[in-house]
């Protein structure tokens, strides 16, 4: 039976046992995040360096963040509504403004970059707070808190977009940290309480499906990638091993988060009484674990592909083998929240690679990355094997 609205509320209808589908407009914003990911990623490849890499591990969260909140925002208002469909082209551009200022975020780009980013959360919050007033008082409350922590965190980006430096980056991370902790604390301010996990009256299965798509987002541009380095080198058997273990990676961590985990958790929290808590700790936050270990994995996959044989280079070492370690590990706790228990499959492969680290310094890149690769193979062969065995 369908949720009656007032009239003229932009709110998605619900529909008892009814999976709210992802619409067309919702396929079209994400394509400003596969070019966002391809920026993040050849950032990385160009600045493989400690700092480079936190700048790098820093854009991502600020990425991921503008696209899960809308995603929530998505999960409550009707993209099909006009004002709404606006709303997300507006965060289009904004989106797009971020990822052409992405190179440069920690240069000549800082304040077009926290500008473009402070203006996305203002704006999108306050048309869902405004929105939520008469149809859902407790989510317009707050939207009420949420925008009073974004104006804060605010501050910070703008600050350090005016900023250079060592500066910028501490002003930014002050920002961030401000965003990532508001979730966790109920986006409590003083005078308006704090939010409940109860109130945030989530539709399960459209989150978990845009965030599946978030990944699928994510491996389609590391095969993009590693397809373009691939396609300018001569046709030689070492050539076509790496690109192969390259496309074998992509399909044994397609394997991993959708052959089991993803239709399981859609269905876990579908049915929970509080899909509040599931989608604030197991989407919000774990799934940024999941891209950055795609993104890593598809830098050690270039750098593999463009340069194969040979002594193994440190950056080469971590990012083949950092890759699948976060990839595993946010695929662990993303499971463990919603199956309850942690994968023994994902425990031994996280095993495996601390036992293959060593190895960096003797085997040249491609045989490191064949041995990486075996251990993803390994788990998503363990979980069809599981699978399998539960249904006999």
């Amino acid at each position: 039976m369908a949720k009656a609205h007032k009239p003229g509320a932009l709110l998605r209808e619900r529909v008892e046992h009814q999976h709210a589908r992802v619409s067309y407009v919702e396929l079209f914003f994400d394509l400003v995040f596969v070019f966002a990911i391809t920026q993040i990623s050849h950032t990385l490849l160009e600045h493989f360096s400690p700092l480079g890499v936190a700048q790098a591990a820093f854009l991502l969260g600020a990425v991921w963040w503008i696209w899960v909140y809308t995603s929530w925002v998505t999960n409550w208002l009707d993209p099909e509504r006009p004002p709404v469909r606006i709303l997300l082209f507006v965060l289009m551009f904004l989106g797009l403004v971020m990822s052409c200022a992405l190179p440069e975020a920690f240069g000549a780009n800082g304040l077009a970059f926290a500008g473009a980013y402070v203006t996305a959360q203002l704006v999108r919050s306050i048309f869902t707070m405004v929105s939520l007033k008469d149809a859902s008082p407790a989510n317009y409350r707050n939207f009420q808190r949420i925008t009073i922590w974004l104006v804060c965190s605010g501050a910070f980006w703008i600050a350090g977009g005016l900023s250079e430096g060592p500066l910028r980056f501490g002003l930014w991370l002050v920002a961030l940290g401000i965003e990532y902790v508001g979730p966790a604390a109920g986006f409590r301010v003083p005078g308006l309480g704090h939010s409940r996990t109860s109130d945030w009256n989530v539709e399960g299965g459209h989150l978990s499906e845009r965030c599946a798509l978030f990944i699928i987002i994510a491996l389609g541009e590391s095969v993009l990638m590693t397809g373009a380095t691939a396609a300018k080198l001569p046709v030689t058997a070492v050539n076509l091993t790496a690109f192969l273990n390259s496309f074998l990676s992509s399909v044994a961590m397609w394997w991993i988060y959708f052959h089991i985990g993803a239709e399981r958790a859609s269905h876990h929290i579908a049915r929970s009484d509080d899909p509040g808590r599931i989608a604030r700790i197991a989407y919000t936050y774990l799934h940024v674990l999941l891209v950055a270990g795609i993104i890593l994995v598809a830098v050690g996959d270039e750098l593999v592909i463009a340069h194969p044989t040979g002594h193994t280079d440190g950056r080469t070492a971590i990012a083949v083998l950092a890759g699948p370690a976060f990839y595993l590990l946010g695929n662990l706790l993303f499971k463990r929240i919603t199956a309850g228990w942690y994968p023994l499959s994902h425990l031994v492969g996280l095993g495996l690679l601390a036992v293959l680290a060593p190895a960096w310094t003797v085997l040249p890149p491609l045989g490191f990355s064949l041995a990486a690769t075996a251990i993803l193979v390994l788990v998503a062969a363990w979980e069809a094997a599981s699978l399998r065995a539960k249904d006999a």
